[in-house]
């Protein structure tokens, strides 16, 4: 048995004290008392002829020993080691993603996570012996953060563990397992400590790496709602009104009853109660007005599991005139798919590109190489700047369509089938671009932003294939128009996920800050300072761990952006028994090796019981 305070042990010399108060004798006081069993035999003493007397055998004095030293015992917090382990080193990692706010735990899984690290910090062997250990805490949010250094100072440990607080982003672990990896990989003795619920974890990047890792999962629930999508659009029936679109997956295995809320600048608009389908995601769309640039807001009435995904919010701008340039020769499937791509689209033709005092938003090159080539955004038919690409172009004679990325924007709800390309450029796919549509050889339709200039890049003539008879085209055309449109591209910057930096051009007049520092009112209301230096182009905050409304204060503007959590794999909230790591293996969960037990309870609840037993036999001899 061991002690964690053995300096209370320094209380026992009250024991003496009590043994001399019963050798002597005693001025009779009158006093009232529960019971007077254990006081009979002192009741005949009525002088004090001498000040000492023969220590007598008195239950009373047994007793009250007997308390006095279980309260010595409890107060030196005795403990049992079992079996610990005898790590030089334990990293112990804190899961803070939004799951982790799950209320299944004591009162969160993040709660019952702290409350089982605190136990292994209760663990750790200290001292100067060669079985002690160091501990380091990390907390895997929104970035991984050290919030305690290697340490064997247990009272350090646990202000860093007590301190530590949830975030609302995705679950991001690999950047604390690289980081604990690099810690441990020469220390033959040390472990990892993962305390999370294991869900949307994912370890396939360790698979050929000895990562000594000990699970410990928390969390039991595996029911909830959650939003998962929420954007704005202009309403294609009546361009006066906005359309919200936004679905709900249920993760239980029942259908659920539930309503929806739609707000625009807190101001409640409609309320829709709907059915969730059970393990599906249900869309929702909402049809609202709006004079005026706000915040859209969609509430989950239905209480559950996790309230963090409850609520989603979007910055809504009212949509302005889009000016599109087309450069064709003739293509008469293109000219009417851009005319019809939007009520605000303004087009304009030309058979040739030269920049003129006229600005245009977007520029849509039909197989024309221009003299010189547009800064506005591009989307090119069969036809490349040398720069875009590395490597030599080349051709492909009759390339088929084998996959493309229908989750990017620019493809929404647009399908590839029955589609027949005759010739298309055969390219390497740049670093700065995603390859939307592929084939065999080469990429056929690539999408990014180079510098601050977006590009959808398509490798074909569209007059040389069947993709014009298809629906899929203008459908294809008015989505890279409106992901084009830098009204649209500023408002998409306006909406970022929780953890995800926030980023601002700073060439606009008004927003270059007069006095080099830029402030951040935070959610709660909070605020933070960004110092910029002269000439810089971009501001960029990363404090996005809460949900909410931002709003940043710089110059004359005041610019608000969205941070949501928007993550599906958060909202399936059910633990996960073992992690995967790839194909070669997998971490099974383990319950925390108890160690370090501490009896003082059991000493308080010992004295206690004889108090109740005196006071039980006394009422029982007086009955």
């Amino acid at each position: 048995m061991s002690f964690l305070t053995p300096a209370a042990f320094w209380f026992a010399l009250s024991l003496p004290v009590v043994v001399v108060f019963y050798l002597l004798k005693r001025k009779r006081v009158v006093k009232l008392v529960p019971s007077t069993i254990l006081w009979q035999k002192f009741l005949a003493e009525t002088q004090a002829s001498a000040p000492f007397q023969r220590l007598r055998h008195n239950w009373l004095l047994f007793l009250q020993l007997l308390l006095l030293l279980l309260a010595v015992f409890a107060l030196t917090r005795p403990y049992f080691s079992g079996r610990t382990p005898d790590a030089a080193l334990q990293v112990v990692i804190l899961d803070a993603s939004a799951s982790m706010q799950a209320r299944d735990g004591a009162p969160t899984r993040f709660d019952s996570a702290r409350a089982e690290a605190l136990k292994l910090v209760d663990a750790l062997k200290t001292g100067f012996g060669p079985k002690s250990g160091q501990m380091l805490i990390m907390l895997a949010g929104a970035n991984a953060e050290v919030k305690q250094s290697a340490t064997s100072e247990k009272a350090a440990l646990r202000r860093a563990l007590e301190t530590a607080r949830p975030t609302d982003s995705p679950t991001r672990l690999a950047e604390a397992l690289r980081v604990a990896g690099t810690l441990t990989r020469d220390k033959p003795n040390a472990e990892i400590h993962l305390f999370s619920d294991g869900a949307g974890v994912d370890l396939s990047e360790f698979e050929n790496k000895d990562l000594r890792l000990t699970f410990h999962r928390v969390g039991r629930e595996t029911n909830n709602l959650g939003i998962v999508t929420l954007d704005v659009k202009s309403n294609p029936e009546n361009p006066a009104q906005r359309a919200v679109f936004t679905s709900v997956a249920n993760r239980s295995g029942v259908p659920v009853e539930g309503s929806l809320e739609l707000r625009f600048d807190d101001r409640l608009l409609e309320t829709k109660p709907v059915l969730f389908a059970a393990t599906n995601t249900t869309p929702v769309v909402f049809l609202a007005n709006q004079e005026k640039d706000g915040v859209f807001s969609v509430k989950l009435t239905r209480e559950d599991a996790l309230p963090a995904d409850n609520e989603a919010r979007v910055v809504s701008r009212l949509p302005g005139p889009v000016r599109v340039l087309l450069v064709t020769r003739g293509n008469r499937f293109l000219e009417k798919a851009l005319a019809a791509a939007g009520p605000n689209v303004q087009l304009a033709m030309a058979k040739e590109y030269s920049e003129g005092p006229e600005r245009f938003d977007v520029v849509v090159l039909d197989d024309v190489v221009p003299a010189t080539w547009p800064a506005a955004n591009v989307l090119a038919f069969h036809v490349a700047d040398t720069n875009w690409f590395p490597g030599a172009i080349g051709s492909l004679e009759a390339p088929p369509i084998v996959d493309w990325r229908n989750t990017h924007p620019v493809l929404r709800f647009v399908n590839f089938d029955n589609v027949l390309v005759a010739q298309a450029l055969a390219v390497k796919a740049p670093s700065w671009a995603i390859p939307l549509v592929d084939s065999p050889e080469s990429p056929l339709v690539v999408a990014g932003e180079l510098g601050r200039q977006r590009i959808v890049w398509v490798a074909f003539d569209s007059l040389q294939s069947t993709w014009p008879l298809r629906i899929s085209f203008p459908i294809f055309v008015a989505n890279a128009v409106d992901w084009l449109n830098p009204g649209s591209a500023a408002a998409s910057r306006l909406s970022v996920k929780a953890g995800e930096a926030f980023r601002l051009p700073l060439s606009g007049e008004g927003t270059s800050p007069t006095n080099g520092l830029a402030r951040v009112v935070m959610p709660g209301g909070a605020e933070r300072s960004i110092p910029l230096e002269p000439g810089t182009r971009e501001l960029t905050f990363g404090d996005t761990g809460r949900q909410g409304i931002y709003r940043v204060l710089m110059g004359t503007n005041e610019v608000d952006f969205a941070v949501n959590l928007l993550d599906a794999a958060e909202t399936a909230i059910a633990p996960s028994d073992q992690l995967s790591i790839g194909r070669r293996g997998e971490v099974v969960a383990t319950e925390l090796k108890r160690a370090n037990l501490e009896y003082w309870r059991w000493f308080a609840l010992a004295a206690f019981a004889v108090m109740m037993a005196e006071w039980w036999w006394f009422h029982r001899r007086t009955a």
